[in-house]
């Protein structure tokens, strides 16, 4: 039998405590999920990908299947790269829905071969997002519920040097 490997994909800017979830549930289905960072141009970030990638590791440290890698272009070629056919995506909402069924439709048009899972977010993380997180930070609310500590305490740093407006 074939080892079964996912690629979860995101920015996780910061990641939350819904995306550890997401990956820790993943873990119990495949037999390696690859945390992939994901760079896009477009985007501003609070933490550069070399951060994101710490945190991320430090978060997962003691999980054995899985890695945590990151990739600046296109989902599906990294996905091909790592010789798997598996995306998981999270779903927290419908509209989290309606966006992620256009991309699985793409990626799929462009590689028949790729199959991508869709997971229901725990109820207690339905709400939850990285811009969420931020804002509250920058108004200074309570985000210990929503992220590690370690990322609490690495956004935390980022406010009291002023990287948040």
């Amino acid at each position: 039998m074939s080892t079964k490997i996912a690629v979860y994909p995101g920015s996780f800017d910061p990641i939350t405590k819904g995306h550890l979830d997401m990956i820790e549930r993943a873990t119990k289905i495949f037999d390696k999920v690859i945390v992939c960072v994901m760079i896009n141009s477009s985007k501003n970030y609070l933490f550069n990908c070399e951060e994101r990638v710490a945190l991320i590791k430090d978060c997962l440290d003691g999980i054995e299947n899985v890695e945590v890698d990151f990739y600046d272009g296109l989902l599906i070629d990294y996905v091909r790269m790592r010789n798997t056919n598996i995306i998981v995506k999270g779903l927290r909402a419908f509209l989290d829905f309606e966006y992620e069924f256009q991309m699985a439709l793409t990626n799929k048009h462009l590689d028949n071969e790729i199959e991508t899972f869709f997971m229901i977010t725990s109820n207690k993380h339905s709400y939850l997002s990285s811009t969420l997180v931020k804002e509250l930070v920058k108004y200074q609310g309570d985000v210990s519920d929503f992220l590690p500590q370690n990322v609490e305490k690495a956004i935390q740093k980022k406010y009291e040097e002023g990287c948040m407006k």
